[in-house]
């Protein structure tokens, strides 16, 4: 019997199950290290290539993608459903490091490509086997370089969210299928104070005014609409 999905993995490309990016580093993780072992440094130059097409043509032009959603998705079930962007802000360094490495090794550096092809096979396979995806880290400290950290967001304009009033408010964007964002949503809940839910999906113009790069996020705002603290 094939498992169902919340999200479409073809359709739904803002969020991601959780599974698959990690069944994509195992494979960067092996082809890489079997790449370093073998001399082949061609398979660096196909993961790389193989990377940039799913990047720029989605995720039906990408081998492990298809592999994992139509193979090993339906018959093991989807995983947690998170946010797309950091996995794909961490195959963007992965094409980076690759064509690096498979540059190095046309212009007979060997050394340097066998170093950009092992940090590349080390990192990979540590997502896969822990789920410390150090380009995803990457991602979320960029995005709080460009604003998004506590007491950058100074104040939410609570009537354009169709609430006012209250003398504290929760205010949390959200996305309809992250899986994260409805169990902060249901912590949330438990609050006496209201609850207002924004689909980033549905306004992206209230996630690019407010700096929101990754969901969920949430704010406690007083009731002149002053952010008082920063919650997830």
């Amino acid at each position: 019997m094939l498992a169902t999905r919340t999200a479409d993995p073809w359709t739904d490309t803002d969020v991601i199950d959780a599974r698959a990016p990690r069944f994509n580093q195992a494979t960067v993780g092996v082809v890489s290290l079997l790449a370093l072992l073998t001399g082949g440094w061609w398979l660096l130059a196909l993961l790389a290539l193989q990377l940039a097409l799913g990047l720029t043509l989605g995720r039906r032009y990408c081998l492990p993608c298809l592999l994992y959603f139509e193979v090993v998705q339906p018959r093991f079930g989807e995983g947690p459903v998170e946010d797309a962007r950091p996995p794909r802000f961490a195959n963007m360094v992965g094409v980076a490091f690759l064509t690096a490495a498979s540059v190095a090794y046309l212009a007979g550096l060997r050394t340097v490509g066998a170093a950009l092809g092992g940090v590349v096979a080390a990192l990979a396979l540590l997502a896969a086997a822990t789920g410390l995806c150090v380009g995803c880290e990457a991602y979320r400290l960029l995005a709080r370089a460009r604003g998004v950290r506590q007491g950058s967001v100074g104040a939410v304009e609570l009537g354009e969210l169709g609430t006012d009033g209250a003398p504290e408010t929760l205010v949390q964007f959200t996305h309809r299928l992250c899986s994260d964002c409805h169990e902060l949503e249901a912590r949330l809940r438990r609050d006496a104070r209201p609850l207002v839910t924004v689909d980033v999906a549905e306004r992206p113009d209230l996630a690019r005014r407010y700096h929101v790069t990754v969901v969920p996020t949430a704010f406690m705002v007083g009731g002149d609409g002053t952010v008082l603290e920063r919650l997830a």
